[in-house]
């Protein structure tokens, strides 16, 4: 590809300091403070994956962004005395931006502007190992690229000229477009040819049950397929620690099953990484059985439940078998209310005891509370798989259950 294409602006540094960043966002109407600062505590996350220090928040409150700025024109100035007086390189958005609000923030601020999706982006192109999943994420970053090349380089407005290219010509953004057109192009046709190899794979698997993990991300999927696998599939404290779907063969006594840890998913997840993980998310649709892991130390699992529950809905895997796990109980911690406290209970003043209680009474069949990591309740979860496992195999292979 052509230089001026390579010139894509990176997010993590590769120098021997951190970049530091400040963190914006808009505060709608039907939001309060404590949800939006969740949400940068999460952007925050992410920042620190891709190994950038956040100095300070922004959080202005609009009934919409700006279309020109999307802040409004007093915080970009306050944002400005900021960035300029503590020498911050960065500004990360919790929102996707459009191509002229970066081009107009950039311009007024002097400073590398990145949303939110661009930060994931950067996040899944670092953690990509394999040839499979880097072409995933590669499609992904063209995509969100193609409307935003305008602005980007300083030669876009020049006309090419010379023998055989006189008349009006064919301006260099029409040539990068059409560049990252056929890079597109070329990349959905990889990414066809991978998914029919992967497809076989799935179909060559036998008859045996198919059981995926799946999550938000950093709830400790990869840590329970060790667990279970007695494996060692790559974990982290860290966000999309896990790219590439891993499937390993389990057997509870005597009962045989393939379980599969896939990508996690997040608040805003960017719909190219959902259109550009096809075959990666079709573990998860052509699963019989889910194990839906929660972690339950963080103040807003709930939340996430229902961010998980929406992806599934979204690429139609909500109507499957699943179990509910409640990770992590080791780090689970509650504000006791004194005895003399008559306000109402909250979330923060429930205790682990309380919880269980209330989420085994809607679900309480499927709903385990475990630690991955200290091991309490893991005999507990393999019982549970083991019963699903082998009643759906029986059931669907009724003349195949000699070994049960």
């Amino acid at each position: 590809m052509r230089t001026n294409l390579s010139k894509r602006k990176q997010i993590i540094s590769t120098s021997s300091d951190p970049e530091t960043a400040v963190l914006v966002a808009i505060m709608g109407r039907h939001q309060d403070e404590r949800e939006v600062n969740d949400f940068l505590d999460e952007l925050e996350f992410l920042a620190s994956t891709a190994g950038v220090n956040s100095v300070k928040r922004f959080v202005q409150r609009l009934e919409k962004p700006d279309i020109r700025t999307f802040v409004g024109s007093g915080k970009v100035l306050e944002i400005k005395k900021f960035i300029d007086e503590n020498n911050v390189q960065l500004l990360l958005f919790d929102d996707e931006l459009s191509p002229s609000q970066i081009r107009n923030l950039e311009k007024e601020l002097g400073k590398k502007v990145l949303d939110r999706t661009n930060l994931i982006l950067d996040i899944f192109a670092a953690r990509a190992k394999t040839a499979h999943a880097k072409t995933q994420v590669e499609l992904a970053q063209y995509q969100y690229l193609l409307p935003r090349l305008a602005g980007m380089w300083t030669h876009l407005e020049r006309q090419r000229g010379g023998i055989g290219m006189r008349g009006p010509g064919e301006k260099e953004i029409e040539t990068d477009r059409r560049i990252v057109r056929d890079r597109i192009s070329l990349l959905k046709e990889e990414l066809q040819k991978i998914d029919r190899q992967m497809a076989t794979q799935r179909k060559n698997r036998g008859e045996l049950i198919r059981v995926a993990l799946v999550g938000y991300t950093n709830v400790g999927k990869s840590t329970i397929m060790n667990v279970l696998s007695k494996s060692e599939v790559f974990a982290e404290n860290k966000l999309f620690a896990t790219l590439d779907t891993t499937v390993r063969k389990i057997v509870i006594e005597n009962v045989p099953f393939l379980l599969s840890d896939t990508v996690g998913f997040i608040r805003k997840l960017p719909t190219h990484l959902i259109e550009s993980f096809k075959s990666t998310l079709d573990e998860v649709r052509e699963a019989d059985i889910l194990l839906h892991i929660v972690d339950i130390s963080h103040p807003n699992f709930e939340d996430q439940i229902n961010i998980v529950n929406q992806t599934l809905t979204d690429i139609k895997a909500h109507d499957k078998t699943t179990i509910l796990v409640f990770n992590k109980i080791d780090a689970y911690h509650f504000e006791e209310k004194e005895a003399d406290d008559l306000s109402p209970v909250t979330k923060k003043n429930r205790s682990l005891e309380q919880l269980e209680k209330t989420w085994m009474a809607k679900i309480p069949s499927n709903c385990i509370f475990i630690s991955a990591v200290k091991k309490e309740n893991m005999e507990t979860l393999k019982q549970v798989l083991y019963q699903l496992v082998k009643e759906m195999h029986n059931s669907r292979y009724p003349y195949n259950n000699l070994l049960y």
